[in-house]
């Protein structure tokens, strides 16, 4: 999937002269918590957030640092605060210049931008016209969505099993004598594990097989040390 799949295309936007208290009102009536800033050409020049008034005169949050501290800091990076805590419009607080991908960016590259850069939103480019924007939750939507998808025809029973053994058979992780067992679409995972992180990666991969209803989990866990055995969780909690 690419980005002007997922895209939020009707964007609220506002300019670098908008008042900052009438900002704040728009994202808290349409619910959204940042705005693309838009010139008086319509080009993009910066990205307001809810991060962006945390630090705000209004409400006694501004940023309160001893004298000793300000001499290494600067006059400019004071000048700097000062204006982010007190001004009046979003120019004067906004992100300038942010970062924008195109509408054929690819889902995993838009993660990536979003992690490696710590931020929630991603504007949607096409030249210098704002298309849209990819937001967290569209990735969210676009997770939930794939609930929807068509059936794979081909996942049945054999399919399924065959299908899972492969996967895990990959894997660094994969448990000691593993083996599946599957029935309408019901799995059932036998073999011994050495680490939890294990078991659940082997659950996760079985749900990630197309055809399947639900998981068992019979893997048994082994102390590589003491050789100690206990059960899996499911098992031990049908047997009490």
């Amino acid at each position: 999937m690419r980005a002007h799949q997922i895209m939020t295309k009707d964007v609220i936007t506002v300019t670098p002269h908008t008042s900052i208290e009438k900002a704040a009102k728009i994202m808290l009536q349409t619910h959204i918590s940042g705005l693309p800033v838009v010139d008086d050409a319509g080009k993009l020049v910066g990205i307001v957030s809810e991060s962006d008034f945390l630090r705000r005169s209004e409400i006694g949050t501004g940023r309160k640092r001893p004298a000793w501290l300000e001499f290494f800091t600067g006059p400019g990076h004071a000048a700097s605060e000062f204006v982010q805590e007190h001004g009046r419009k979003v120019e004067d607080i906004m992100t300038p210049d942010p970062l924008i991908v195109e509408e054929d960016t690819r889902l995993e590259e838009l993660v990536h931008l979003m992690e490696k850069n710590g931020i929630k939103r991603l504007p949607v480019m096409s030249g210098d016209t704002l298309k849209g924007i990819v937001t967290r939750s569209n990735l969210l939507q676009a997770v939930a969505s794939m609930a929807h998808e068509i059936p794979d025809p081909t996942a049945d029973d054999d399919h399924i099993r065959d299908r899972i053994i492969r996967t895990i058979h990959k894997t660094d992780w994969r448990p000691i004598g593993f083996d599946v067992n599957v029935r309408n679409g019901i799995v059932h995972l036998h073999g011994i594990i050495t680490t939890d992180q294990a078991r659940q990666a082997t659950i996760v991969a079985a749900e990630n097989t197309a055809g399947v209803k639900k998981v068992h989990d019979h893997l048994c866990f082994v102390d590589t040390w003491s050789g100690f055995y206990v059960e899996s969780p499911e098992d031990m909690k049908a047997a009490s």
